[in-house]
């Protein structure tokens, strides 16, 4: 589902990664990382994919938000067991959205 997001500007985090063999734990983690980043002052939305490679890009407020969430105790859980046993790999990019558009076909 593509996020609702307001008027710019507001800021995109995006997430990309490869998983390792080890995924056990994987899936319920990611879900309870959605579901708390949502849950997060500043948190307009996500979306995210997954098809070998995983992207996931979330939409704040502000840096500020972004730094909090970075910095949430049960976020910083998750990051470590990223680090030590799911990813191969991953890239963090943080850009400020200035313009956005989309189309959306009548039903």
């Amino acid at each position: 589902m593509i996020a609702a997001t307001p008027t710019p500007p507001y800021y995109a985090v995006i997430f990309t990664n490869e998983l390792t063999s080890q995924t056990e734990g994987y899936e319920a983690m990611a879900q309870r990382m959605a579901e708390l980043a949502l849950t997060q002052k500043g948190c307009l939305g996500y979306e995210s994919v997954r098809n070998g490679l995983g992207i996931t890009i979330s939409y704040w407020e502000s840096l500020d938000d972004i730094r909090n969430w970075k910095a949430n105790a049960e976020h910083i859980i998750a990051q470590e067991k990223g680090r030590d046993i799911w990813y191969k790999y991953y890239k963090t990019r943080i850009c400020k959205v200035e313009t956005d558009y989309g189309y959306e076909q009548n039903p």
